[in-house]
């Protein structure tokens, strides 16, 4: 039986023809020969072939081609192309800049060690982490406060992918590696190497891992005054057993606080009689909700009832979120968060009614008390908007050899390279910053004290916040100019690209926005009566001196030179409420000439490449000085101060709300 003779004992499949008997010749030819390409049947394919054989086209032929055309199931018709993804491969072992920076610093015996640790935590990342970060995103945390029979549970419901990052965590030592200090002063800079290779791929609990590893530098730091705490939690919060580790909230963030934590901190805390205290307040932004311990602020009430307003009534306290049998202590969650990005992490509103807490600081010392924490936390979060842009470029350079547009492929586009090129050297920019501030902090851990140390300690105040405010804002500009690179698919979620953007575009809210941050870098040159900035000045001065001697790089260092020169210059000379209407301006500049400075230092090693010193030039090409440029123009001063109040406000329709 034919196939024709098979079907047409359907009646479903038979329709009038009509007219369509008289249809011409080859129009039935040419329907058959496609008939024929789509059968798999021997039977059919003969029958079918006879079609094209016949001079004279008969009713049955016209009968088979109209009951094709009624078949209500087919293939779609793709077509032959599809375009090839951009290869997610070893991150470290195409990573030529950090690679250099490592073999540069690192003693021999302990690059041979890390090298070989990272190469394999470089291909891991583009694994079962990578994978895990994908089941995160799509399995996103949920609550459920009260349970079927209406009891108050708190449930906090995440992916199993979450606890897997645990362990992950905890095997790999991504918090015990910066502690253990088997690499000496450069253990840090190999923790910080790690996590630059793991965030992209970890889902968020990066974020958790940064405050685990604030909180175990503050612990670090008051052991000696409070033993048992840290005898308890430290050994957890740096253990590679998966069993016994511990991660660290940092609950700071408080309904009208936000930043301003002297005046928003409404918690309190009643002494007890075993010398613990209860907790009572509102955490208004509490990440990490999951975690083992939080370190947190509240002011502590006196036998009146009263509390000290103001920074000097903040005390520092420690408190485990739940206890042996998982009940939480006394803390509610009333809601997780609906955020832009970083979705894949709980982060919640909290009430804390009678947490049970231990005071581990001194009556009013709470915020200076936290600062280990926050500058542990701050140089992860520009340590993680510094890989987020690394991946973007990887992604990006490898798609532009796949991808193939007006006849030839993207990277024999001049102009599309000129775009990945400008990518690429802020992203070794950032990375410099972030890698040589981890290299400075070794340092101070390990070495002890003296003049140098002392020096750079001071450095390392002003160039923590300033790589947290300026990377966090190089990252988003680097991550949406890397969604073009990918067309249209930039913009589909499918490819996991717009996530990195949205997750990216956080770091320049946590741990202090800009602005906060460039008030944050004036109070550390206040604080230290100028000393801040003068060590800052003769670093920058000592790092580019080995340049003056290229010829490739002289015109680079004049300028980096005349920039620090000029920037130190206009802001001696700025009254403190213009200097502060220029903060943001001031620490742009200082964080682009010391990241020239380090880049040209780089340039100037042994085993410097071509290619180091055209990173050096072209990012000394750049303005450097963005204060001296707006001040040029006349934007610091008082009449320009009234200009844009008026300016924001023109045709405001509740003006005496001003």
């Amino acid at each position: 039986m034919t196939l024709y003779q098979f079907l047409t004992k359907s009646s479903y499949f038979i329709k009038p023809l009509g007219s369509q008997s008289q249809k011409k010749i080859q129009i039935t030819k040419t329907i058959c020969r496609a008939v024929s390409t789509t059968q798999q049947t021997t039977g059919a394919q003969s029958s079918l072939l006879e079609c094209e054989t016949q001079e004279n086209i008969s009713n049955d032929e016209l009968y088979l081609n109209e009951i094709y055309r009624s078949i209500p199931f087919s293939h779609a018709k793709l077509g032959k192309f599809y375009q090839d993804r951009p290869a997610l491969e070893n991150q470290y072992t195409q990573d030529a800049f950090l690679r250099s920076f490592l073999r540069r610093h690192l003693p021999s015996k302990h690059f041979k060690l890390v090298d070989e640790d990272l190469n394999r935590f470089g291909n891991r990342v583009t694994k079962d982490i990578y994978e895990l970060s994908l089941r995160l995103e799509a399995e996103q945390p949920k609550l459920e406060q009260i349970d079927a029979w209406g009891k108050r549970t708190d449930k906090l419901i995440l992916s199993t992918a979450w606890p897997q990052m645990k362990e992950i965590a905890a095997e790999e030592g991504m918090i015990a590696c910066g502690y253990e200090r088997i690499f000496d002063e450069w253990s840090r800079l190999y923790q910080i190497s790690k996590f630059y290779l793991f965030e992209p791929s970890g889902g968020l609990f990066g974020c958790p891992l940064a405050m685990t590893n604030g909180a175990a530098k503050t612990l670090e730091v008051l052991k000696d005054k409070h033993s048992w705490v840290y005898d308890k939690a430290f050994s957890r919060m740096i253990s590679r057993d998966p069993n016994t580790f511990w991660t660290s909230g940092q609950w700071m963030t408080e309904k009208q606080g936000g930043s301003d934590v002297a005046r928003g901190t409404e918690t309190i805390a009643v002494p007890q009689s075993d010398g613990s205290y209860k907790l009572y307040g509102y955490k208004w932004f509490s990440s990490s909700t999951d975690a083992d311990i939080s370190l947190t602020l509240a002011r502590v009430v006196d036998k009146s009832g009263s509390v000290i307003e103001g920074t000097k009534g903040l005390s520092l306290f420690y408190l485990e979120v739940r206890d042996e049998n998982s009940i939480m202590n006394n803390i509610q969650m009333l809601k997780l968060k609906n955020k832009l990005g970083t979705k894949q992490l709980p982060t919640a509103e909290l009430l804390i009614d009678g947490a049970r807490a231990f005071k581990i600081s001194e009556d009013g010392r709470g915020v200076a008390s936290m600062a280990n924490m926050l500058t542990m936390t701050r140089i992860h979060t520009a340590m993680g908007a510094a890989s987020s842009m690394r991946r973007m470029v990887n992604l990006a350079r490898d798609y532009s050899t796949r991808r193939k547009a007006f006849g030839k492929i993207l990277h024999q586009h001049p102009l599309h390279v000129n775009t990945l090129a400008f990518m690429e050297i802020e992203t070794r920019a950032a990375t410099i910053l972030v890698l040589e501030i981890a290299r400075l902090l070794g340092r101070q851990e390990v070495l002890g004290k003296g003049k140098e140390l002392e020096d750079e300690a001071e450095v390392l105040r002003l160039i923590v916040p300033l790589a947290k405010l300026y990377v966090s804002k190089q990252a988003v500009s680097v991550l949406s100019e890397g969604l073009e690179c990918f067309g249209g698919q930039g913009y589909i979620e499918d490819t996991d690209l717009p996530r990195m953007l949205r997750d990216t575009q956080v770091n320049a809210i946590w741990e202090g926005t800009t602005n906060i941050l460039s008030l944050d870098v004036l109070r550390a040159i206040t604080k230290s009566s100028g000393t801040v900035l003068k060590c800052y000045h003769e670093d920058v001065t000592r790092r580019i001196q080995a340049g003056r001697s290229n010829a490739e790089l002289q015109e680079a260092v004049t300028a980096v030179q005349q920039s620090v020169n000029n920037v130190l210059g206009l802001a001696s000379k700025l009254s403190p409420d213009l200097v502060e209407m220029a903060a943001r301006d001031f620490a742009f500049s200082l964080a682009r000439i010391y990241m020239g400075a380090l880049l040209l230092e780089h340039a100037c090693h042994t085993d410097a490449t071509q290619m180091d010193i055209v990173t050096a030039k072209r990012w000394c090409e750049k303005d450097l000085a963005p204060l001296c440029t707006q001040g040029g123009h006349q934007n610091f001063t008082q009449k320009s101060m009234e200009q844009n109040l008026a300016l924001v406000f023109d045709g405001y329709l509740h003006p005496s709300r001003l």
